[in-house]
C-alpha cells in the first residue's frame, strides 16, 4: 500500500530512498537498512567506480547486500495487525540466486541419478526468480555466466543425437529462459556462432508433434540465428527451412482444432523473422522459397483481413518484407504471380495497414512491373485495382520516393493501362502521365 493516511507508518519500516514501506529490507555494509529494489538501482545507477552509501554518502567497498530478516517479519507483522484499516501483508521475498548454489546444480546434471533432480532445481530457479525486471534480468545473466546455456544446449544436442525426448522438455525451457538477448556474452556467442549440431537439433524440434516443444524451438532458433556466424546460416539444411515454414501451417492445425483464427502470432512472428534474418545469406533465399513459402504468407494476408490489430499490423509488415526480399528473385516471383489472391491482397493492403506494408508492397508491385510484366499479369494488376491503388498513393501523404517508385511503374506501362476501364476517370484525368 502506498498511501496510509489514517495508519501512522513507523519510519524505519520506510526505505531511505523510495520513502515506501519496504518488501525485501537488505543491509549495506554501512549498516543502514534499505529495500532491496532500491538500493540494487541506486548501486546500477552510481556513475562512479565506487557507488557511497544513499544516507551516511560513506563509499561502499562491498556491494553484498544482507537481508535484514527481523525487520521484514517485524513490517510483516505490523501489516497483519492493521489489515483490517487497509493496509496490506508484504509476502515474503523471494531467495536471492546464490552463484554457488547454481554452479552445485550443473555438476549434479552430470551425473545421470541426480540429472532429473538437477533439472527440476533449475526449474524451480527460474521459476522463484525475483519479480523485479531488473533482478531477473541479473539472475538470468548470472545462470548463463554459470554455464546453464552450454548445459542445456548440449543436453539439447544430446536428445537429438539419441533420437529421445527425456528431459528434452526441461533443457528447452530452461535455455528459453535463461537466454538474454540483450546481454549474450562472449561464452554464449562462441557456443552458438558456428555450433551446427545445435541448429540441427532445434530443427528436429520443430518437427516435433509438441505444441510447446515447436515453440520453444522457435523462439530459441530466433535468437540463435542473431549470434550466428555467416558461414553457419550459409550452411543451413533445407529441412531446417521446411520446419520454420512449418510453424506457419500450425495455424492450419489450429483452425481445424479450435475453430479459431486467432493463432499463435507470437510464435508466427519469431519465424518469420528467423526467415528475415537468413534468407540474404547464399543460397537460403531459394530454400525459403522452395519451401513454398510464399504460397503460406499470401493464404495468412488472406486470413487476416482487412481488420488490423496491433499484433496483426506488426505481422503484416514482417510478412511484406519477407515478401520484398522473395520477389527480387524470378523464382519468387513466379511463385507470387502463381497464387491467385497474391496481387489482390498486396493490393488491399496498400494505404489501409502501415508505411513499412505501403513500402514494400510498392517494391513488390515494382519488382512484378520491371521483371515479370507479361501482358496477362499487366492486365491482372488492372483487374484488381492495384494500377487504380498506385495512383491512390500518389494522391496520398506518402513520402516522395514511394511517389516517384509509382510514377515510374505508371509510366513504363502507361501504354498498356491507358484507356482501360478499369481505372477511373478521374484517375486518368488527375495524372495525365496514363494518357499516351
Amino acid at each position: 500500500m502506498d498511501d496510509h493516511d489514517e495508519v501512522e507508518v513507523p519510519h524505519y519500516f520506510l526505505c531511505p530512498i523510495s520513502l515506501q514501506i519496504m518488501k525485501d529490507p537488505v543491509t549495506t555494509a554501512t549498516g543502514i537498512t534499505y529495500d532491496r529494489s532500491s538500493i540494487e538501482r541506486w548501486l546500477k545507477e552510481a556513475v562512479v567506480n565506487e557507488p557511497v552509501c544513499p544516507v551516511t554518502k560513506q563509499p561502499l567497498p562491498s556491494q553484498h547486500l544482507t537481508p535484514n530478516h527481523t525487520l521484514r517479519r517485524l513490517i510483516q507483522g505490523w501489516c497483519v495487525a492493521n489489515a483490517n484499516r487497509g493496509v496490506e501483508r508484504i509476502p515474503t521475498p523471494k531467495p536471492v540466486l546464490c552463484r554457488a548454489h547454481v554452479l552445485k546444480i550443473l555438476r549434479g546434471l552430470s551425473v545421470p541419478r541426480l540429472q532429473s533432480a538437477s533439472l527440476d532445481q533449475l526449474l524451480s530457479l527460474i521459476s522463484t526468480t525475483s519479480e523485479d525486471e531488473h533482478a531477473k534480468d541479473d539472475d538470468r545473466k548470472l545462470m548463463a555466466e554459470c554455464g546453464v546455456v552450454k548445459a542445456m544446449a548440449s543436453l539439447i544436442i544430446t536428445c537429438y543425437k539419441d533420437n529421445k525426448t527425456t528431459f528434452l522438455n526441461e533443457a528447452l525451457r530452461i535455455l528459453t529462459a535463461v537466454w538474454v538477448p540483450a546481454n549474450v556474452s562472449s561464452e554464449v556467442r562462441t557456443i552458438v556462432s558456428d555450433n551446427i549440431d545445435l541448429v540441427d537439433a532445434i530443427t528436429w524440434v520443430l518437427f516435433d508433434k509438441n505444441v510447446q516443444r515447436r515453440t520453444h524451438a522457435v523462439n530459441l532458433i530466433n535468437e540463435v540465428v542473431k549470434v550466428a556466424g555467416s558461414s553457419l546460416v550459409e550452411r543451413l539444411k533445407p529441412e531446417f527451412f521446411k520446419g520454420v515454414v512449418g510453424i506457419l501451417l500450425d495455424r492450419q492445425n489450429n483452425d481445424d482444432n479450435n475453430n479459431n483464427k486467432n493463432i499463435n502470432v507470437g510464435q508466427m512472428k519469431a519465424a518469420l523473422r528467423v526467415l528475415l534474418e537468413v534468407c540474404q545469406h547464399g543460397r537460403n533465399r531459394h530454400r525459403i522459397i522452395e519451401a513454398n513459402t510464399i504460397f503460406h504468407l499470401i493464404e495468412i494476408e488472406l486470413e487476416l483481413g482487412l481488420a488490423q490489430s496491433e499484433k496483426n499490423k506488426k505481422m503484416s509488415e514482417l510478412i511484406f518484407c519477407l515478401l520484398a526480399q522473395l520477389c527480387s528473385c524470378a523464382d519468387g516471383r513466379a511463385q507470387f504471380l502463381a497464387h491467385s489472391g497474391g496481387m489482390a491482397v498486396v493490393s488491399k493492403r496498400i494505404l489501409r495497414v502501415s508505411a513499412v506494408v505501403d513500402d514494400r508492397a510498392v517494391h513488390v508491385f515494382g519488382l512484378i512491373a520491371k521483371f515479370s510484366a507479361t501482358k496477362e499479369v499487366l492486365h491482372e494488376m488492372l483487374k484488381v485495382g492495384a494500377v487504380s491503388k498506385l495512383c491512390m498513393v500518389l494522391q496520398a501523404d506518402c513520402a516522395k520516393y514511394l511517389k516517384d517508385k509509382v510514377r515510374e511503374m505508371l509510366r513504363m506501362h502507361a501504354s498498356a493501362w491507358n484507356n482501360s476501364p478499369c481505372i477511373q476517370v478521374y484517375l486518368l484525368t488527375r495524372y495525365p502521365m496514363l494518357q499516351f
